[in-house]
């Protein structure tokens, strides 16, 4: 990448972007970050060496690519600030629930790349939806992807609707994981084990379970049919599950999720 790129907002996933392009031999002076909470400033300067500003400014000017990583309920704000400085430039959002042509109108150019990342993007284990608006080519294209990829994996996606179905799923998907670890720790303990004992079980189960599935060509279902005994544990367990309507519970979850990335566009989108 022989782009500068400037970040809006300087907080965790700006965070795992930026440790991804140094990791990937990106310059430092190559990198620009505008971040108006000081504390945060401070934690980039030691950890990336980068010399946050507290606000926009012509320095905007050169970068080739723009990343917002800002609350939604500050980003109308902040590319009102930024728009004077940065129309030149491919944008590329992973703030949650903001819509493109919003985003466009604010920036003052088309040229939009919008994502839903999710937390293991800090660890390098991401996966991130990715949607481009029609004038974006098919070199902006390349660079949104070359900068996603930095934290994990990326799915594009032709229906921009389609980005709330990521955000309930693999958006919020990590808390789900995080739920279950701690019921089966909770579980683990009130069958005689330590806390810490049942938490590392847990979260290498979830770990293992994961990584088992991603080297499968097989559907999730078969794997659980093959750790399923007719009369065995692990179907006296699903049994329990079913009869309680955990899954139909979860998909409720997820509905609830879906609809709530809807409202967040629809509140802070206008």
């Amino acid at each position: 990448m022989a782009t500068r790129i400037a970040f809006i907002g300087g907080g965790n996933m700006a965070s795992a972007i930026i440790g991804g392009l140094l990791r990937q031999g990106f310059g430092v002076a190559d990198i620009l970050v505008v971040e108006p909470y000081e504390p945060t400033r401070a934690k980039l300067l030691q950890d990336f060496g980068l010399q946050a500003l507290p606000e926009c400014g012509p320095t905007l000017q050169g970068a080739g690519m723009v990343v917002w990583a800002v609350k939604p309920q500050t980003f109308k704000d902040a590319a009102a600030a930024a728009a004077p400085y940065t129309a030149a430039a491919l944008h590329l959002s992973v703030a949650a629930g903001i819509p493109s042509s919003s985003i466009a109108r604010w920036v003052g150019t088309e040229r939009v790349v919008r994502t839903m990342p999710n937390t293991p993007a800090l660890i390098g284990k991401g996966i991130t939806g990715v949607y481009a608006r029609p004038a974006v080519t098919e070199a902006d294209r390349t660079l949104a992807e070359q900068v996603v990829r930095t934290t994990g994996d990326c799915v594009w996606l032709d229906n921009e609707g389609q980005l709330d179905t990521v955000t309930a799923l693999s958006g919020s998907g990590p808390a789900y994981f995080f739920y279950f670890m701690e019921a089966m720790t909770q579980a683990g303990t009130e069958l005689g084990l330590s806390a810490e004992q049942a938490y590392r079980l847990a979260v290498a189960t979830c770990v293992g379970a994961g990584e088992l599935a991603k080297a499968s060509p097989e559907p999730a279902s078969v794997l659980r049919e093959r750790v399923t005994s007719k009369g065995g544990t692990t179907y006296a367990a699903l049994t329990s599950m079913q009869t309680s309507g955990v899954a139909d519970s979860f998909v409720r979850a997820m509905h609830a999720a879906h609809q709530r990335a809807g409202e967040l566009g629809r509140e802070f989108g206008v």
